[in-house]
């Protein structure tokens, strides 16, 4: 019987002794299987990640593409504010100073000139000198009124055509100079034009009234009113004092009456 004991307790120290080494066998069989899972799943998130840097690769590139057409229209974002362009701010212009007028003595040149003061019974002033002699703008001005025909007549003695060849400006200093009993008015002088102080406007003849007296020009200055009115044209200033001041060079501008 111990015989028989010891026996069936060597067979089962052999049974036990073959399910350890079995279950050592299904051991190593699961790590090492655990192993192949654990390097097939590093494997996928290594191809993951690979896929995910690719696909930031490609939208980056895609950004870069095209940010340079977007980056003209401002983006909003929500810690941005949009802060105005700064306004300019407009400098008053500056008031130009104006020129100071410069006066010419009517007939030039000067020194073949003759005049007095006093005239008939209004304020002018004749001024004598040889036929032809030029009869200049006093200062700069635009042409008023222009007669280029002497159309007075003895028997009807109309006073509005006296003058006979004229011509009247109006200076830049709001004054009107006229000029009468003329040979000529210059070439391409016409009502409205500009023209300069020193420029010739006519030449010195005896038409109108003034035939058969030497020849002279009558010279007036007035108030501006309209183009026909001989009578105020004629003369309202006493121009003497002034043409004594530009024979001298002295730019002296004419005192119009009160109201004018």
């Amino acid at each position: 019987m111990g015989s028989i004991k010891r026996e069936n307790m060597a067979g089962n120290q052999r049974i036990l002794l073959f399910l350890f080494v079995i279950l050592c066998i299904a051991t190593l069989i699961m790590a090492g299987f655990l192993i192949f899972l654990g390097y097939k799943a590093l494997g996928s998130g290594s191809a993951n990640i690979a896929d995910k840097t690719t696909s930031t690769q490609v939208l980056t590139s895609i950004t870069i593409t095209i940010s340079p057409e977007l980056s003209a229209t401002p983006s909003l974002h929500p810690t941005q504010t949009i802060i105005p362009a700064p306004t300019s701010i407009p400098t008053p212009s500056q008031t130009p100073t104006p020129k100071p007028l410069v006066y010419f003595f009517p007939v030039q040149p000067v020194d073949v000139a003759s005049y007095a003061h006093g005239h008939h019974d209004y304020p002018a002033v004749d001024i004598f000198a040889p036929e032809g002699t030029a009869f200049v703008a006093v200062t700069n001005g635009t042409v008023d009124f222009v007669s280029y025909e002497d159309r007075w007549q003895p028997t009807i003695d109309d006073p509005s055509t006296r003058g006979g060849i004229s011509i009247a400006i109006i200076g830049d200093d709001g004054v009107r100079y006229y000029g009468s009993h003329l040979s000529s008015i210059a070439a391409g002088i016409e009502r409205g034009q500009q023209v300069s102080a020193g420029q010739v406007i006519g030449y010195i003849g005896n038409s109108g009234n003034a035939r058969g007296i030497d020849p002279h020009l009558h010279f007036g200055i007035s108030r501006p009113t309209f183009p026909e009115d001989w009578e105020i044209r004629r003369g309202e200033v006493d121009p003497y004092p002034y043409l004594r001041a530009w024979e001298k060079n002295e730019n002296i501008t004419p005192e119009l009456p009160e109201g004018g």
